[in-house]
């Protein structure tokens, strides 16, 4: 037994399927089933309770699973100590929401790739609430949402800000509009997120505050899918305007700011009090460098 044979099981724990730990420590399925036999057969206990949806810890995995993680804290601090001074490497795991991943980090992470040639860094897609878990369950080491919201085992730092623009068909009445009061979309036929996602939360409070009542069209949990709505005819939309760049400049459909500008906040978590790797904390020192100078976004 080794220490990534110890990240492996924790991984397990932590999310709860065979299929996310392999994909964490880029081995199969099999290769974790296998370490979890042979696991069991050396301290000749159960560690593991198999449901349908989801695997969860025995008794004495629990055990196994806390000396696990402070075995792994351990041997993480002595790496960061034992480095040389100024060295920036490691392995970052990261996670954000689709719209900011498909459209805006793969920008920052080239960059950050090409000055630290060293850090490996993996970035995946998830819903909001997925990336508050796993960052409490030390799955990932950094997440990047909108509208960050504040937890007592968790840090939160400011990104940037994007401004929120009204998204219509070229063929709209409104397309040739310079700019839109929020009051004009009132009894406009309205494209939008589902209702546990945070922006959807945030426009929603736009309009009681105005006093707008739009009719919900549709409700999708991805960007991607209301753009296509919106190029269809279906309704108009408000989404963040870094994430309609590619389509404005194809012509198939018009962003218009508001009169009265509107922003989703970016914000960067991570857990508190959690021993990161000097790649994970460059990551996050490089993201905030990177926020401040963009004044354009603010």
């Amino acid at each position: 037994m080794d220490f990534h044979d110890l990240k492996v099981f924790c991984d397990l724990i932590e999310s709860g399927r065979f299929s996310r730990a392999a994909d964490l420590n880029y081995v199969s399925q099999s290769a974790v089933s296998q370490l979890i036999k042979k696991l069991e057969d050396y301290y000749d206990v159960k560690l593991l309770e198999r449901g349908r949806e989801q695997i969860s810890p025995t008794a004495k995995g629990e055990v196994f699973y806390r000396y696990a993680k402070e075995l792994l804290h351990e041997f993480g601090q002595l790496e960061n100590e034992l480095k040389p001074t100024g060295e920036v490497s490691g392995l970052v795991k990261v996670a954000t929401v689709y719209s900011l991943g498909l459209h805006e980090m793969s920008h920052y992470v080239r960059r950050f790739i090409k000055r630290y040639p060293e850090v490996n860094l993996h970035l995946e897609y998830q819903r909001t609430n997925r990336i508050y878990e796993d960052c409490l369950k030390n799955v990932i080491d950094v997440g990047v949402v909108p509208y960050a919201a504040s937890r007592p085992q968790l840090e939160t730092l400011s990104f940037f800000n994007d401004r929120l623009v009204l998204v219509v068909p070229p063929d709209s009445p409104l397309a040739h509009r310079r700019k839109v009061a929020i009051k004009d979309l009132d009894k406009q036929r309205f494209i939008g997120f589902e209702r546990d996602i945070p922006i959807r939360k945030a426009v929603d409070k736009i309009f009681r505050t105005e006093k707008v009542n739009v009719e919900y069209v549709m409700e999708f949990d991805n960007i991607e899918t209301i753009k296509c709505a919106v190029e269809e005819g279906f309704g108009v939309s408000i989404i963040p305007e870094l994430a309609i760049r590619e389509e404005v400049k194809a012509h198939t459909l018009v962003a218009i700011p508001f009169s009265q500008a509107f922003y989703r906040p970016v914000g960067i978590i991570y857990k508190r009090g959690r021993s990161l790797t000097t790649g994970a904390m460059a990551f996050i020192r490089f993201l905030q460098e990177e926020g401040k100078r963009q004044p354009a976004m603010k």
